[in-house]
């Protein structure tokens, strides 16, 4: 676990650092693109923070590589060379294509294409998932099947984070609460299967990307100063789905009884849970702009987020409940894991947690419905033509139709009251 930990913090200091250097040439040479009308910000920001976190990435398996010989568990990782090689191949051309997009706009198609051949590239080196716990135990039927489900799994995940970036540190506080959860369940559930060693690339990937995040946050928090752009974002999905994959090679489903086939529906179940609000985003997205006759990545003002400001949430009040519904799916799914596994308790435990959490985060979610109801409540209730009246006539819905309500033939000779129902 230590070493773990000295790993994280190396990729995140080499991120923060790095992404100071990208922010003042950034600002330097104006290498940030023009405010476009479904922005957040208000204010020209950089996008190339991907590139620090890239690098970051980079260096700690850099510095991974280097101390493995010294740490013979930790050899195990880099036993297959070709596989770390592929990953941080399919990294950097995702970042490449992330920088393209943010710097010329490249069109989707393209984008698009790169993102299934870094997967592919992925896939192709044995990254994959080689089998689905599925009626007590179902391998993928063939290595093709499993190349293809694998590249589709992770352009879907890298997709889903792409589109949820969209508020000053949202992403990245995402990323570091599901990656640190996934980074747990992968420990432990190693620990069960192979006790002599606790390293694995599942759990490598997952705590690299806490690092990245964690080093990179400071900067994109609201105000952002810098953002991670496509690059950052496409990057992140990348590792994630990269380390969900790795860690379903792991166990064998055939081999666990009833009682322990929970663990395995872990690794399908997990990825899952952590990217409920990502995936929920990404699904609505491309639903709503077929259905308007557009193409599925075509750009819009009308993702979770954007609802979540129009509902009367601050920003920062927006990203905690992104953070906070992902805490809880991904809390939650791990509880059943270890709650049973490491300390015998019944997995109702889990379940009160996910409930109440639930309950929670719906609260903190609708809050601003009962607020906006009751001050229109108490706008209407006042008296008239007293400073109370006028402080909440603003809030009062029925006003403000009032005031827009001038029929354009009478050019202001006349004023038409609303009724309830108009």
């Amino acid at each position: 676990m230590t070493l773990f930990i000295v790993l994280s913090l190396v990729a995140a200091i080499v991120t923060f650092a790095l992404s100071i250097v990208v922010y003042r040439l950034s600002h330097k040479y104006r290498l940030y693109p023009k405010i476009r009308e479904r922005d957040v910000h208000t204010r020209p920001t950089p996008r190339l923070g991907g590139v620090a976190m890239f690098i970051g990435i980079v260096a700690a398996f850099g510095a991974a590589w280097l101390v493995s010989a010294r740490f013979p568990t930790l050899r195990i990782v880099f036993a297959n060379p070709e596989q770390i090689l592929a990953i941080l191949g399919a990294a950097l051309l995702i970042v490449l294509i992330g920088v393209a997009d943010d710097i010329w706009d490249l069109d989707w198609m393209t984008k698009l294409a790169g993102q299934f051949i870094a997967a592919g590239l992925v896939a192709w080196k044995g990254v994959q998932i080689y089998s689905l716990p599925i009626g007590g135990g179902i391998t993928v039927g063939s290595s093709w099947m499993s190349v293809i489900i694998t590249i589709f799994a992770i352009v879907l995940v890298m997709n889903a984070i792409n589109f949820i970036d969209g508020l000053d540190g949202l992403v990245a506080g995402v990323a570091l609460i599901a990656n640190g959860v996934f980074f747990l369940y992968s420990y432990l559930l190693v620990q069960q299967t192979s006790p002599l060693n606790y390293f694995n690339l599942a759990s490598l990937i997952a705590v690299l990307v806490v690092g990245v995040c964690a080093g990179f946050l400071p900067l994109n928090w609201h105000p952002a100063r810098l953002f991670m752009g496509d690059a950052g974002a496409l990057l992140v999905g990348l590792l994630m789905a990269t380390s969900a994959v790795a860690v379903t090679g792991q166990i064998d489903p055939a081999q666990l009884g009833s009682a322990q086939l929970l663990p395995a529906f872990i690794p399908i179940i997990l990825p899952f849970a952590v990217l409920i609000i990502p995936l929920l985003d990404f699904g609505l997205a491309v639903i709503r702009r077929l259905r308007a006759g557009k193409s599925p990545f075509s750009a819009d003002r009308k993702h979770l987020h954007h609802r979540l400001l129009d509902m009367g949430h601050s920003h920062l009040h927006a990203v905690l409940i992104f953070y906070s519904w992902t805490a809880v799916a991904s809390i939650s799914c791990l509880l059943y894991f270890v709650l049973p596994t490491f300390f015998g308790l019944s997995t109702l435990w889990a379940t009160m947690f996910l409930i109440i959490g639930f309950f929670a985060c719906t609260l903190f979610t609708l809050a601003p419905l009962s607020r906006r109801k009751a001050i229109e409540a108490a706008s209407q209730s006042a008296e008239a033509d007293t400073p109370e009246a006028e402080e909440l006539a603003p809030q009062d819905p029925l006003d403000e139709a009032a005031e827009g309500a001038v029929p354009a033939e009478l050019d202001g000779a006349s004023v038409r009251t609303p009724t309830a129902s108009s």
